[in-house]
């Protein structure tokens, strides 16, 4: 598989006729990548299920709608954010028959690899051009323009999609042609990330169980070959009981089980992956579905 990375340049100026971006979905990724299309000066019309979410964001050059249809029906480009690939489907459903024929429709979400497929050829029908573009990052990132964009779509057109992804990240990795391979290393990336989660979770709530104060393991850890940004990051979060959901532990859960599906269709045991799964599961049910993933930290321990 060759990977093409292209450098990002930040450049406010824009063609004569601005494009219409339509965003689908205003939640924690969604609600940014709205605003700071609008602040590169796009015109951006937004769709929310909670029609509040929406109607937060509006500002200059930036129009809350009432239904897809309303959000949809001039747009240049459609960018998806929503929670999963039903998600997704649904609202492309309801922009049914209202897309103009030819326009680019960029989708962020995570939504696994079947989903994917279905989703490119839901593009086909709907006589639009599908980019599969999910995001590597969170809330943080996203706020700040610094989402990792992994991108995989036709050559034609990247030009004018890439100006929209240096609008709400600061790289992009055009992964392939063919859409789905972004999806695919997507779930990789993920599995990554949670691995790491319950990692640092499991060790602290150890020490913790010893009678070891958990702060010890951040202060060996720290300045060593252990030690980056994520695991300061989640540590402190964790030590602080600071949940406040960047990324939350019920998407945690959803993404657990599209890295599972991914792994037995590869023909993969993937036990690490399975483990954190029922990990963010004991979470997910002791009430802490809307936290942070780092409230892994959380888990009940299994009975005796």
């Amino acid at each position: 598989m060759n990977f093409t990375e292209y450098p990002v340049t930040k450049d406010n100026n824009m063609n004569t006729t601005t494009p219409t971006i339509a965003v689908l979905g205003c939640g924690l990724i969604g609600a940014p990548v709205a605003r700071n299309l609008a602040n590169k000066g796009f015109k951006v019309k937004v769709w929310n299920r909670t029609a509040a979410k929406a109607l937060a964001l509006v500002q200059d050059k930036l129009q809350a709608c009432a239904s897809v249809a309303e959000a949809v029906s001039d747009a240049d480009y459609i960018v998806t954010v929503l929670k999963d690939g039903d998600s997704v489907a649904s609202a492309m459903a309801a922009g049914s028959g209202h897309f103009r024929p030819g326009a680019k429709w960029l989708q962020l979400s995570t939504v696994g690899i079947d989903a994917a497929a279905s989703l490119a050829q839901l593009a086909g029908q709907q006589q639009l051009v599908y980019f599969d573009a999910p995001v590597q990052g969170t809330r943080q990132p996203a706020e700040q323009g610094q989402l990792i964009i992994l991108a995989a779509g036709p050559q034609a057109g990247r030009e004018g999609v890439q100006t929209l992804f240096d609008a709400i990240g600061k790289r992009t990795l055009w992964v392939a042609d063919e859409a789905g391979q972004a999806s695919r290393l997507k779930l990789a990336l993920n599995n990554w990330a949670f691995t790491l989660t319950h990692g640092l979770a499991e060790s602290l709530a150890l020490a913790k169980g010893l009678g070891v104060d958990p702060a010890l393991v951040v202060d060996v850890v720290s300045n060593g070959p252990m030690d980056c940004a994520y695991f300061q990051l989640k540590s402190a979060a964790m030590l602080a009981g600071n949940y406040t959901p960047s990324f939350s532990v019920a998407n945690a859960v959803k993404d657990s089980r599209l890295i599972l599906d991914a792994a037995r269709q590869a023909g993969l045991y993937a036990e690490v992956a399975g483990a954190g799964l029922h990990r963010f599961e004991r979470a997910l049910a002791a009430g802490h579905g809307d936290k942070d993933m780092a409230a892994s930290f959380l888990a009940p321990d299994l009975p005796a």
